[in-house]
């Protein structure tokens, strides 16, 4: 009887449309109208291929990590869905991830820019301390900070990272610089390299949105320090600043954060660091 029950409610939630199943944290993105259909004759962002790619890869990686903490990965394909956004939920034992194709066709996502969205949305489920006051879910900044620190890291362990970046258009100097200076071991600079480049993109998804001027910037970090800490999406600079310094954290990726204490598996200014901290545009220690 009661897996009876399970498998109806798991047929009930995949045939449900985005608006029949509230979202438990904010998506990606805050709320917009934008709809990016899968009907484009001159498609952008990245292919259905692609798209499923990215999902499976993570999903391969993280649900049996997610089992052995008594829940269930659910990632809903919404490839033909034409909403700009992501999100995640859980119901019941269900731990549930949004993918919508309108977010992926959108001309400045990249493969690795819609793998650190993935990573974003399971950083809600276990990407630990700070979290969304006594709710189960990783606030919005320490989601985007989980994913470069682990998820992506994780996820892109086994690929050639080097060749990857060699081949990549448009590194960022700065990027690259500090990413040779934080790691020693190529690979580890290399997947550095990637998860900057990830929030790049991700971060002129945010520009675009929001119909800013200026673009965030490498060496150009926000400069004003939360009196508290911000549990809503911080702005398009913080989070760029928050990807980055995410990739720049020396802290073992295998290291899991801690859903109590932000110190755990992290960089942090009470141990010394200066490089891979939370940024105070949102966190207050």
């Amino acid at each position: 009887m009661k897996k009876g029950f399970f498998l109806l409610l798991t047929i009930g939630i995949l045939g449900f449309s985005a608006p029949q199943i509230k979202s438990l944290c904010e998506g990606f993105v805050p709320d917009n109208d934008l709809w990016i259909s899968a009907d484009l004759k001159s498609p952008q962002g990245i292919t259905e291929a692609d798209f499923n790619d990215v999902i499976s890869k993570v999903e391969k990686y993280y649900s049996s990590i997610i089992s052995d903490r008594g829940g269930s990965l659910m990632v809903r394909r919404l490839w033909n869905d034409g909403t700009v956004n992501a999100s995640a939920q859980q119901i019941f034992t269900f731990w549930i991830v949004n993918m919508y194709g309108g977010l992926a066709r959108h001309k400045t996502i990249t493969k690795d820019g819609f793998s650190l969205v993935m990573c974003h949305e399971l950083g809600h489920h276990i990407g630990g301390s700070p979290k969304i006051g006594s709710m189960w879910a990783s606030n919005e900044g320490q989601s985007d900070y989980f994913a470069n620190l682990k998820c992506l890291r994780r996820v892109w362990w086994n690929d050639n990272n080097i060749s990857i970046i060699e081949n990549m258009e448009n590194v960022d100097p700065v990027a690259e610089q500090k990413c040779a200076n934080a790691f020693e071991n190529d690979n580890e600079a290399a997947i550095c390299i990637r998860g900057a480049m990830a929030g790049r993109s991700v971060a002129n998804l945010f520009q675009e949105l929001r119909e800013e001027s200026t673009q965030a910037q490498f060496n150009t970090p926000d400069q004003t320090q939360a009196s508290e800490t911000n549990d809503k999406h911080p702005g398009t600079q913080c989070r760029l600043d928050t990807y980055f310094q995410g990739s720049l954290c020396e802290a073992d990726h295998l290291t899991d954060v801690n859903r109590n204490d932000p110190r755990v598996g992290t960089c942090n200014r009470s141990t010394g660091h200066t490089e891979g901290i939370r940024p105070l545009c949102w966190y207050k220690p």
